[in-house]
């Protein structure tokens, strides 16, 4: 059924009812049939699924089963301190396993949003009797009684219209609202077809029938709200890395410990020593703490971004929006202010165009009248607390001619005209001191059809073809610039001539450009995307030469090798056609609708690109989903938008995107520091378990202590090198490429096979020197509550701490010096720094600390032999990070001079 083009008579009788309403019995009938007017839900995994996942992958059991091997052991040998090693292992495993929980948790109150946007109750007529009735009853054949301020229940079409205009903004995108009638028309998409209401909708002035023709899980609504929960764009890709990451170490740390656990049977150990052993092989090579570090730093990083004005929803979002590639942006309320002003006018007196408040002049009888049809030529109410509440257009021309002619009296309203979509033109009868006059203003091609004089300096004259080309020609002109164009026209009736109607013989006044001003900041913040290689695509649903002029405006677009593409030509679009548009460097979609949006984000997503998808309406809902990072609109953005989008712009402000690629960027950066922070301390913590089985010497290092290192003094830290403030450079790179790695192989190597070796001559070293000082010889076997082997012990772990000390100098940056900018600059170090020293004296002089960990107090020489090779650890990071620099420094200027000599002349 094409419920656009037919009658209102036969849409009725297509959908089996008619003027009266259907009758109550067939609505309840229908009602059992099609079912209630709800947005559907679609079946997900089950909460308590997600939850349970959330404790059982990979990662988490490799901890489970360590920590059930540390229980086992206890229960074997009670005692020993392996019942503290399992509540630890398991703690950390619960944090983790919370905070995953709490970041999936979130999908589950989108679909409220959906359901809230609707309205609760709404009037039908059925079997000729007005009711009011819960929305959920509405029944396709319903015939709804609609006025201003009510919200559109279900698709419906228009059987009767006055002066009727629904704001449609949160289901097409379009900006301002829309005029409707019951005249059927040729459009067949019911998404811009004038005699469709679609559901979600608003009516902001008149009134009208319709009858309903799709309802709950059929309307375009319901579709969207389909798409927003199936449309989903998985892992991001922060997310994917912390995985890949989680797999590496966790297959590393087994394959390490089923092979140790081996060797150490082969090389006499008892099952239980094996066992022991084994359990210390996985526990020194897993970095517990990493998860909850990462986890802390990406919430620092939230917190940085809330001071800038955008709020994260989903914590992994933070380091995403920095590795976004494509910026995808809605024009209306995100580039612009979703607020009209009067930009400019074209006085026909003198066919001149420029700002109304240079060009207008109240003293003139034509431009006064000009003026006298924009102030009373509206529909607008007063709003409580002042202000007007209507159409933005008409807000925009009242607010101008009040400021240039504040005392206007108003004359009384003798009749009116409201605008609709067939006749695209508004008039009102006004009673001025001089007699009725007709104001009258609409489209200019329907006014200066209905005008046949023009007014001049001298008065009115004739509109012939010339003066008509020059209305049409500044027409154009006004409308290039991406202005609104409406066409001001009046003239006066006789005292006893007061028929609204007779719209004919007008005088036209002049031309009128109304504009969307783009918001602050958005230029510059599109100039500062672009030098940090992220392209901006503007997607919206407003007109193609709106959206361009807009484009231009805010530089989006600078040459003529743009790309502008309709929501029309997409639709005819192969996939492989798309990938070529989209591969244009700047590109302008218009008249979009939610699914195309949707076809672009996946598109841009296959072709590799991180994608970051803005948006304010309903219709955004599916794409911003969809996308690597949804960005919603907080003063502007609908309820659904915001929750399904991953961050949300406080201020509407499309500029603090680019502050917040800033910070995701300087997080992805982070992240990796205190990566090689945190890697670094395993080899210390695994070189101990060698020596014991290769060397057979009583074992240098404990569970519970390398768990004093990794869940203890290495986690304020490492959070520390989270809180490094952006690199001056970052936003002058292009982004990282999805095929980066987090734990790249460069990584690895200075972690394991250069900072780690370090670390570990120095905890081996001060093992040595306290066993020797204490007369300890070779093969000489140690209890494990022997004075001497617990201060060896302790000496194992205060090396590595002491190194672990310099260590969070030298891993600030990959490349600047450990002093670079100077470390006062960063608080949360000096507190990370002082916090970590704190603790580990309270592990070694506090006879709690001995309990727990088993330690023993050690003498001041103790500490002194790690001190030299930490000091040669930062010397040698200092010289590599020198070479480095002064390499890339060497590329630089070799590409530069390759460059300089392939220019011609």
């Amino acid at each position: 059924m094409n419920v656009t083009s037919a009658s209102a008579e036969e849409v009725l009788d297509q959908l089996g009812s008619r003027p009266q309403g259907l009758d109550p019995a067939e609505a309840r009938s229908r009602l059992a049939r099609v079912g209630r007017n709800e947005v559907e839900r679609v079946t997900g995994v089950p909460l308590w699924r997600r939850f349970v996942g959330s404790f059982t992958h990979f990662f988490a059991l490799l901890l489970w089963l360590a920590a059930g091997m540390a229980a086992a052991a206890e229960i074997a040998d009670p005692g020993e301190g392996m019942l503290t090693l399992a509540l630890a292992i398991v703690a950390v495993v619960l944090v983790n396993g919370l905070f995953a929980f709490w970041q999936d948790y979130r999908a589950e109150r989108m679909l409220a949003a959906l359901e809230h946007l609707l309205p609760q109750c709404t009037r039908v007529r059925r079997g000729g009797q007005v009711l009011e009735i819960p929305v959920a009853e509405v029944v396709p054949g319903d015939v709804l009684l609609l006025a201003e301020g009510d919200a559109v229940p279900a698709d419906c079409r228009l059987l009767q219209s006055f002066g009727l205009r629904v704001n449609a903004a949160t289901v097409t995108g379009e900006s301002l609202p829309q005029g409707k009638s019951a005249a059927p028309v040729a459009e067949e998409d019911v998404l811009h077809s004038p005699n469709v209401l679609l559901a979600g909708t608003e009516v902001v002035s008149g009134e009208g029938e319709a009858v309903v023709f799709a309802t709950g899980p059929r309307t375009e609504f319901g579709r969207l709200a389909h798409l927003a929960q199936t449309g989903g764009g998985g892992r991001s890709p922060f997310l994917e890395e912390i995985a890949r990451v989680s797999r590496v170490i966790a297959v590393i740390a087994t394959g390490l410990g089923a092979s140790f656990f081996l060797i150490g049977l082969s090389v006499g150990l008892d099952l239980f020593g094996a066992a022991i052993f084994g359990i210390g092989i996985i526990v020194a090579n897993v970095p517990e703490g990493l998860l909850p570090t990462v986890s802390l730093a990406l919430a620092m990083g939230a917190q940085r971004m809330a001071q800038r004005r955008v709020l994260i929803r989903h914590l992994p979002a933070v380091e995403t929006l920095g590795a976004a590639t494509v910026v995808c942006t809605d024009k209306t309320g995100t580039l612009t202010e979703n607020r009209m002003t009067l930009q400019a006018v074209w006085l026909a007196r003198n066919r001149t165009a420029g700002p109304p408040e240079q060009l207008l002049r109240p003293e003139l009888p034509t431009d006064r009248r000009l003026l006298a049809v924009a102030r009373w030529c509206q529909s607008l109410k007063p709003k409580a607390g002042g202000g007007w509440l209507g159409d933005p257009m008409e807000v925009a021309l009242v607010e101008a001619a009040q400021r240039l002619v504040p005392d206007m009296p108003e004359p009384a309203l003798l009749g009116e005209v409201p605008f609709d979509a067939q006749r695209r033109r508004m008039s009102v009868l006004r009673a001025e001191p001089d007699g009725p006059w007709l104001y009258l203003k609409g489209a200019p091609e329907v006014v200066l059809a209905a005008a046949t004089r023009i007014a001049t300096t001298t008065g009115d004259a004739p509109l012939d073809e010339t003066a008509r080309r020059a209305v049409e020609e500044a027409a154009s002109g006004l409308a290039e610039r991406g202005l609104r164009v409406l066409a001001m026209a009046a003239r006066p009736l006789g005292k006893h001539d007061c028929d609204t109607a007779d719209e004919t013989e007008l005088v036209l006044l002049g031309l009128v450009g109304l504009h969307d001003p783009p918001r602050l900041g958005v230029a510059e913040a599109v100039a500062a995307a672009r030098a940090a290689g992220v392209r901006v695509i503007m997607t919206t649903g407003d007109h193609p030469r709106t959206a361009l002029a807009v484009a231009r405006e805010i530089g989006l677009v600078t040459d003529e090798r743009s790309v502008l593409v309709t929501g029309e030509r997409l639709h005819r679009m192969s996939e492989a056609q798309l990938r070529l548009v989209l591969s244009a460097q700047e590109i302008v979609f218009a008249r979009l609708a939610a699914e195309q949006k949707l076809r672009l984000v996946r598109a841009l997503r296959t072709m590799g690109e991180v994608v970051a998808m803005t948006g304010d309406g309903v219709n955004d809902a599916p794409a911003l989903r969809a996308a690597d990072i949804g960005i919603a609109m907080g003063r502007s953005g609908s309820d659904v938008a915001r929750e399904a989008a991953d961050v949300v712009l406080v201020e509407d402000n499309f500029a603090d995107i680019v502050a917040g690629i800033e910070e995701g960027r300087a997080v992805f950066a982070n992240v990796r520091k205190f990566m090689t922070y945190i890697l670094t301390s395993n080899i210390p913590e695994l070189v101990p378990y060698l020596a014991f089985v290769l060397f057979g010497i009583p074992l240098p290092l404990t569970i519970v202590q390398i768990l004093a290192v990794d869940l203890g003094t290495d986690i304020l830290p490492a959070l520390a090198l989270g809180a490094e403030r952006p690199d001056p450079d970052v936003m002058r790179r292009p982004p990282r490429p999805r095929s980066q790695r987090l734990l790249s192989r460069g990584l690895l190597l200075r972690a394991y096979a250069f900072l780690g070796l370090f670390e570990a001559a120095a905890a081996m070293l001060a093992y040595f020197v306290v066993l020797r000082t204490g007369g300890w010889r070779w093969g000489e076997a140690l209890g494990p509550h022997d004075p001497l082997y617990l201060e060896a012990t302790t000496a194992t772990l205060c090396a590595i701490v002491v190194t672990q000390v310099v260590n969070l100098f030298v891993c600030r940056s990959e490349e600047r010096s450990a002093f670079t900018p100077p470390p006062a600059r960063n608080p949360w170090l000096l507190f990370g720094l002082a916090a970590e020293i704190g603790l580990i004296a309270l592990i070694v002089y506090t006879p709690w600390g001995n309990v727990l960990f088993g330690t023993a107090p050690l003498p001041p020489a103790a500490w002194l032999p790690s001190l030299p090779i930490a000091l040669a650890m930062l010397v040698a990071d200092e010289l590599r990070k020198a070479w480095r620099r002064r390499r890339r420094t060497t590329e630089a200027d070799r590409g530069h001079r390759q460059v300089a000599a392939s220019s011609p002349g």
